[in-house]
C-alpha cells in the first residue's frame, strides 16, 4: 500500500530532473595532486617542488651511475658531516647543507613496507641514522634557586655544554629523530640544497 502511494507521486518525468541536479551539482573531479618527490631530468637528484628542495639520490660516498647508487656510504662524525656540506658547496656552487630534522622525516614513506625511503627515488639507500643540521632548540630553563639543581650541579651552562656535545639524527628506516646523539658518532650524510 505504501509503495503504491509513493509511486503515484513519483513519475519518470519527476525523477529525471532530480537526477540531473544531483549530477550537475556534484563537484568536478580534481586532477590527482602532483607527487611531492620526483626525479630530476638527469636522474641525479630528487626534487621536492613543494618545499623547493633538491636531494642527492645517493648519500655522501656513493655515486649515481645513471641507474643506481654505487660505492660505500661515508660514515662521519658531525664535524665531518658539516665539512662534507661545505666541500660540496665549493665544488658544485650550490647551497648544499645538512637537512633539518623535519626535512629528513618527510623523505620517509610510511606507505613502504617496512617504512623507509622509496627505493625508486633513493636506490641502495642506508636505512639507518643520518646526521641532521638541526641545532638543539628546546632547552628547559634551570631554576638556580631550586635546591635540587644546586646540589646536582645543574645550571643553564650545562644545557649549552650538552648542545655542543650532542647532535640531531634521523632514522631513515622509521622517521624517528633523536637530539641526544654524541657528535663523535659516525653516521651517513644525505645533503640537500634549495632549488631557488
Amino acid at each position: 500500500m505504501r509503495s503504491a502511494a509513493l509511486s503515484s507521486f513519483i513519475t519518470p518525468r519527476a525523477v529525471v530532473p532530480v537526477l540531473c541536479l544531483a549530477v550537475a551539482g556534484a563537484p568536478a573531479a580534481e586532477p590527482p595532486p602532483e607527487p611531492a618527490l620526483v626525479v630530476s631530468a638527469d636522474g641525479a637528484y630528487v626534487l621536492n617542488s613543494r618545499a623547493r628542495l633538491a636531494w642527492s639520490r645517493c648519500v655522501e660516498g656513493m655515486h649515481w651511475n645513471g641507474k643506481t647508487c654505487t660505492g660505500q656510504p661515508l660514515q662521519v662524525d658531525h664535524a665531518g658531516a658539516v665539512a662534507l656540506a661545505a666541500a660540496r658547496r665549493r665544488a658544485d656552487g650550490g647551497d648544499w647543507r645538512l637537512p633539518r630534522v623535519p626535512e629528513l622525516q618527510r623523505l620517509v614513506s610510511k606507505a613502504q613496507r617496512p617504512p623507509g625511503l622509496d627505493p625508486v627515488l633513493f636506490p641502495a639507500a642506508p636505512r639507518n641514522w643520518h646526521w641532521s643540521g638541526t641545532a638543539n632548540v628546546d632547552v628547559a630553563p634551570v631554576n638556580p634557586y631550586n635546591y635540587g639543581n644546586i646540589t646536582e650541579g645543574r645550571s643553564n651552562d650545562t644545557a649549552g655544554q650538552l648542545a655542543v656535545l650532542l647532535g640531531w639524527a634521523v632514522n631513515l628506516g622509521s622517521g624517528q629523530a633523536r637530539g641526544d646523539v654524541p657528535r663523535p658518532t659516525k653516521l651517513p650524510v644525505r645533503l640537500v640544497r634549495s632549488t631557488d
